[in-house]
């Protein structure tokens, strides 16, 4: 207890406008761990875990040597906790494969021009290529990956209606259903991906750190369920057509970046949409743009 009391000493009172933050960071976290069954004493153990890791890497002090002692003192964490923990470093683990397959394929379909058709929609694509016609869905399959068979791509994609087989023997892709299943790994990736690059873009910006990331939000109050359905299509359908056009261009650069020194950054943008209702109460002080 003499040790707890010394440590904690050195932390002065965070300020309440910070709590009440990372309160309402957590609060949707937290219900879907609740909702998940993982209990506070493992989610526990993982921050502390957190706050030793990103402690290490992130706040060295020149060229010294990090030390059991300095990490305690940056983080609160004992000690004895701390050695064990710095033997334990975790790593990331990889996205799905089917998952990162998949992905790519579809995002080739959309992009490349030998792929859409007039109207820059993802054109039906014979099976195998044709003399008239060399891009098929074996070619795709195969720019992509030579490790997996294009008829075992398509079985399954057929399985999950991601898709289709018309009249002509053509696979159509239905980008709709291109969606990860509830609960799925690949649901879980995504959901890990995009909520840590908009928080660390967000933690970029707070901290004051040189080219602050874009992070701009619309949001208002007292609209009928009405109002925020005609606004979420207007969203939906303009957020469609910047992420179109962004995945093309995206892919024509990394084809041109490939095997370039330097070429070791990566890029996301994502959009999001969100409505509850919300007693008077709880307004935010502005409607607006921020």
């Amino acid at each position: 207890m003499a040790e707890k009391a010394e440590e904690n000493s050195f932390f002065p009172a965070a300020p309440g406008v910070l709590i009440d933050a990372v309160r309402r960071l957590l609060r949707p976290l937290v219900r879907l761990l609740i909702a998940r069954s993982l209990p506070f004493p493992v989610v526990s153990a993982v921050l502390r875990g957190l706050y030793v890791d990103v402690a290490e890497r992130d706040f060295p002090v020149g060229d010294k040597k990090q030390t059991d002692s300095r990490i305690t003192l940056l983080t609160g964490v004992y000690r004895k906790d701390v050695k064990r923990l710095r033997r334990q470093h975790a790593l990331a683990a990889p996205p799905p494969r089917a998952l990162s397959l998949g992905s790519q394929l579809v995002a080739r379909w959309m992009a490349l021009p030998e792929y859409r058709d007039e109207a820059g929609a993802p054109r039906p694509l014979a099976r195998v290529a044709t003399a008239d016609d060399a891009a098929s869905f074996e070619s795709l399959v195969r720019s992509v990956s030579t490790d997996i068979r294009p008829r075992v791509v398509l079985d399954e994609w057929l399985r999950l209606g991601i898709a289709r087989v018309d009249e002509r023997e053509r696979v159509c892709l239905n980008i709709q259903a291109f969606i990860p299943a509830q609960g799925s790994d690949e649901m879980t990736y995504f959901f890990a991906r995009n909520l840590h690059d908009h928080i660390a873009a967000a933690v970029h910006n707070m901290l004051g750190e040189p080219l602050p990331f874009l992070d701009r939000s619309v949001h208002y109050n007292h609209l009928t369920a009405e109002a925020v359905a005609e606004l979420s299509e207007l969203a939906r359908r303009r957020a469609g057509d910047v992420l179109s056009e962004l995945n093309a261009r995206a892919l024509a650069l990394q084809q041109h970046s490939a095997g370039r020194a330097g070429a070791s950054n990566r890029f996301n943008l994502g959009f999001y949409l969100f409505s509850e209702k919300q007693p008077p109460e709880h307004d935010d002080p502005q409607d607006g743009q921020a």
